[in-house]
């Protein structure tokens, strides 16, 4: 998904951070820097506490004591509680105990170092242990996971620091901001007087067109999650990033992306991920939450939900991202 900015445009930076691109928009070009001192704290808090590849992370020390009680910290509580929530809406369709299916897939370390075509075969796939199994206690951060437990907070850690950053960098600089990691983009703010326009990229394997589908949003959130970016070989399978909690098994292929407007990040990608394990049940459950949809199936045809407006092409380049 990209940005794409009416005139006169906002301020903007971006930088790597959590395994994709940053990107910044403010209103106001003055409250850039103290705007991006904000998101990259926010970020630099979340991969501290989440992140699935680093030795010293919380998460990490969470998932080695599994079968044993550890105490987590507030961050780290926080988006615990994204991941429950979501598992809940979406009746286990979002699992954060898909850790060890994303390992056993090869996704065991960070992306950009998978192996692209891993010739070992993989090992038999298992339903993941399941979320009402974690024993959570939000009031004293008593946490302790089944044993042979692994976490993988991913998506919903992201959204929550796209939502987190967006909401204090607003707070602190009094201008619109608009957070973008990836697929997943939160306001907070004012928004630009046309809105903030976002161009769709239908296939994630190719980037968003000057002259492609585009929708503006004034508030709010949306999500893009798709199945044609991070994905690797192994033992002849071409596998993806979304896991099927039900099997162990990435999500068997029938959106190419999904796209979700919701109040916040983490409700619009909670939507989106499950939407791509639900397949063909997608459509009816989306109906079920009112939010505002857009499929795109494998052979390129889209589904409009809950008010989606038709297509429009996003600008010419000149105030692009």
């Amino acid at each position: 998904m990209t940005t794409h900015i009416p005139r006169p445009a906002p301020a903007e930076v971006s930088f790597p951070a959590l395994g994709t691109t940053a990107a910044l928009f403010v209103t106001e070009p003055g409250a850039l820097p103290a705007a991006e001192v904000i998101l990259r704290a926010e970020l630099a808090a979340v991969d501290r506490a989440c992140s699935r590849f680093r030795a010293d992370s919380e998460l990490t020390r969470v998932n080695l004591g599994a079968g044993s009680p550890v105490t987590v910290g507030e961050l780290f509580a926080e988006a615990l509680l994204a991941a429950l929530r979501a598992a809940d809406i979406t009746g286990g369709a979002v699992d954060p105990t898909v850790g060890h299916a994303m390992a056993a897939l090869g996704y065991d370390r960070t992306f950009a170092s998978v192996r692209p075509d891993d010739v070992r075969p993989l090992p038999p796939a298992r339903p993941t242990p399941g979320w009402r199994r974690i024993d959570f206690d939000p009031g004293t951060g008593r946490l302790c996971l089944p044993p042979h437990t692994s976490l993988d907070l991913g998506a919903t850690a992201k959204a929550l620091a796209a939502d987190r950053a967006a909401r204090h960098a607003a707070a602190a600089t009094g201008c619109g901001v608009l957070v973008g990691l990836g697929g997943d983009l939160a306001t907070a703010g004012p928004a630009p007087e046309d809105g903030w326009r976002i161009a769709l990229a239908d296939d994630h394997a190719r980037p968003a067109t000057d002259h492609g589908p585009a929708v503006a949003i004034t508030g709010g959130a949306l999500a893009t999650s798709g199945i044609r970016v991070r994905t690797w070989r192994r033992a002849d399978r071409t596998l993806h990033h979304i896991v099927d909690p039900a099997t162990g098994e990435p999500a068997a292929p029938v959106w190419r992306t999904v796209t979700v407007a919701a109040a916040t990040c983490v409700d619009a990608n909670t939507a989106s991920t499950a939407s791509i394990v639900l397949g063909d049940r997608a459509v009816d459950w989306l109906r079920g939450t009112a939010l505002p949809a857009r499929l795109v199936g494998l052979d390129g045809h889209v589904v409009r939900l809950g008010g989606w407006p038709p297509d429009s092409d996003a600008p010419a380049p000149g105030g692009s991202r």
